[in-house]
């Protein structure tokens, strides 16, 4: 019996620590691979899982999105359910939908938002570690960090703050939100956008954390991505502190419970 074809959206978790990021790739772990993999056991054939976003080896996602076309009579909400009873524990499917056949995981998403965890506390903390950079080299001010990142706002060439090895055609991307906040030894660095260039964020933290510290001035920092001086970008700040937080839709089936803030915050001193 032929069931018809329906494309199923999930929002999905992981842990990136023992990823070799979100894409698919030859001899290595990948979310990707892990997904269709499970997929394609429970249908019988392989399957293309697109994902909204590329996550670089052991970035963390709290909510990434991503879709698959199937004609598999289960229902398209239980997906979710079926799919972590075979994934393994880094990887959780939050929720499972049907979208029209027009839809695209990447295509049709309006922003992306990323969030970098900092702790600054002299004293390493194991259940801190695996999701933030131990920064305690030098007092933090994010207020500077802050002043930094509000004259990034707008459509900017940010070709300072891309990593070799992109095949994109450009450098452009359209800066929406960022904001960074402390709560007592946690700085908290948040960055939306229409789309990322490759290591953007980690170069961009690696470079905040400069002018956090006094160690550069706001002024240099303005001249490096204004004037494209991607010899001056030395440091990538770790991936374990980045998460995709959440991907933005204009037409989205899932209630905001499901994706829009869930990595828990640090709030202890």
């Amino acid at each position: 019996m032929t069931h018809r074809q329906q494309r199923v959206a999930l929002v999905v978790q992981y842990l990136g620590t023992r990823f070799q990021g979100w894409q698919r790739q030859p001899s290595q772990r990948t979310v990707q691979e892990e997904i269709e993999g499970a997929i394609a056991s429970i249908v019988g054939q392989p399957v293309t899982l697109y994902g909204a976003g590329r996550t670089d080896s052991g970035v963390h996602a709290a909510a990434q999105v991503a879709h698959f076309n199937t004609d598999s009579p289960i229902p398209a909400h239980k997906w979710a359910t079926v799919l972590n009873h075979r994934l393994p524990q880094d990887i959780l499917i939050r929720a499972s939908a049907e979208v029209p056949s027009t839809w695209h995981a990447r295509f049709s998403a309006l922003w992306r938002r990323y969030r970098y965890n900092l702790y600054t506390a002299k004293q390493p903390n194991l259940f801190v570690d695996p999701f933030c950079w131990h920064y305690y080299h030098a007092p933090l001010e994010e207020k500077l960090i802050q002043s930094a990142l509000t004259p990034l706002l707008g459509h900017h060439h940010l070709a300072a703050f891309r990593r070799a090895g992109s095949n994109r055609k450009h450098s452009w991307v359209e800066i929406q939100a960022v904001e960074c906040t402390r709560n007592e030894s946690f700085i908290q660095l948040e960055i939306q956008a229409n789309g990322f260039l490759y290591g953007m964020v980690r170069l961009l933290v690696g470079m905040l954390v400069e002018v956090g510290s006094g160690r550069r001035s706001l002024e240099s920092f303005a001249d490096i991505w204004i004037n494209q001086r991607r010899e001056q970008v030395k440091y990538s700040a770790p991936a374990k502190g980045l998460c995709l937080l959440r991907v933005g839709y204009p037409e989205f089936p899932f209630p905001q419970e499901v994706w829009f803030d869930t990595q828990p915050q640090f709030v202890f001193g």
